[in-house]
């Protein structure tokens, strides 16, 4: 340490040259915190012992609206669907809502009367797109799915083009009439998806009806969104649409088709999920009945039936009990209406009997 001599020749310690010695050294010390960091830790302190500041209305820095926390897409899309009519769980909203960001196309397997068709209606009905539906069935080949040519309209250009020709003594080709041209085809609903000005919701249901070779027409819509007409070349999608395929599991379909899908399976929800949406649907019929409701249709789904009662033909009973102005489930009542539920006389002699009513 430094030292200086006062007037009577003592010596006195130089503080200043202290601090300094001491401030290099814990600048140079590894681990030590410097001067800068002394600064750091005093304003935290000093700010620690500050009161909070609270800005008056008028005050630049009370408009800042504080950061807002970001929404959950599952849960709006969730929001979305309840909206349109359809009670979704949130493995439902998560497939939706990855559908429409990573542009995939879904495929939803499940027994019939789960819901699958209703999803892609849904979808449509909160996204404002319009829906096109191929209705599949076997034997349906690539003029009723993709596209057809209008032969008349063909032919008859033809005739006045051969017409006139003749007249000037030439001779006339297909190339030259045109009658190869997007005027002269007719859209399918694969190729309508397509070659729509405005996105659109696809609906291919109950996929598993085709045959394999009709299975393949649909790779090359559902992996890069485009249809290639050998006459006229290729048509790419304008807008790619939200495709959904629903599936009975009455087969199993190909790999190849499933690898360019997400996949959904929905099967029959359970009774309290039931009782929702019977609720959603018909707001007017008490939460006691609608369990009862939910309660019952599960029961005969767990027994042998050729076709348990779907969803949509829940919702239809209890618009029925509304109708005849039921407050309770009685043996009577349910004998008389069960028809709406089961379609076949052996169901229903074997609900009656699962029942015991």
């Amino acid at each position: 340490m430094k030292c200086w001599r006062d007037r009577g020749g003592r010596a006195q310690p130089d503080a200043g040259s202290d601090l300094d010695d001491r401030a290099r050294a814990r600048r140079s010390a590894p681990g030590l915190p410097g001067a800068a960091d002394d600064v750091c830790v005093g304003a935290a302190l000093w700010g620690a012992l500050l009161p909070p500041r609270v800005f008056t209305d008028d005050h630049p820095l009370a408009k800042i609206s504080p950061m807002a926390e970001s929404p959950n897409p599952i849960d709006h899309v969730q929001e979305q669907l309840r909206g349109a009519g359809y009670l979704a769980d949130a493995a439902t909203a998560t497939v939706v809502h990855l559908a429409g960001a990573l542009g995939k196309p879904v495929l939803i397997e499940g027994p019939a009367g789960t819901g699958k068709t209703q999803l892609a209606k849904s979808v449509a009905q909160m996204t404002g797109k319009p829906l096109i539906r191929l209705q599949c069935y076997e034997g349906l080949d690539e003029s009723k799915a993709i596209y057809e040519w209008d032969y008349r309209r063909q032919l008859l250009q033809l005739q006045l083009i051969q017409a006139g020709e003749s007249r000037r003594g030439e001779d006339a080709s297909l190339t030259a009439a045109g009658i190869f041209g997007e005027q002269f085809l007719l859209s399918r609903p694969l190729l309508a998806a397509i070659r729509s000005d405005t996105p659109v919701v696809l609906l291919i249901d109950e996929v598993d009806r085709l045959d394999m070779e009709a299975e393949a027409l649909l790779l090359e819509v559902l992996s890069e969104y485009q249809v290639s007409v050998p006459e006229l070349g290729t048509v790419t999608a304008r807008h790619i649409p939200r495709v959904f395929l629903t599936s009975n599991n009455t087969r199993d379909l190909s790999e190849a088709l499933k690898r360019r899908c997400l996949y959904l399976h929905l099967g029959y929800p359970s009774v309290e999920r039931e009782a929702e949406i019977v609720q959603l649907h018909v707001p007017e019929l008490s939460a006691h009945l609608a369990k009862q409701i939910a309660a019952l249709v599960a029961v005969l789904r767990g027994a042998d039936l050729k076709k348990p009662p779907s969803i949509s033909e829940t919702v239809d009973w209890a618009r029925t009990l509304l109708v005849l102005g039921a407050g309770e489930l009685t043996d009577e009542l349910t004998r008389q209406t069960l028809s709406v539920l089961l379609k076949y006389e052996r169901d229903i002699s074997a609900g009656l009997a699962e029942l015991g009513v």
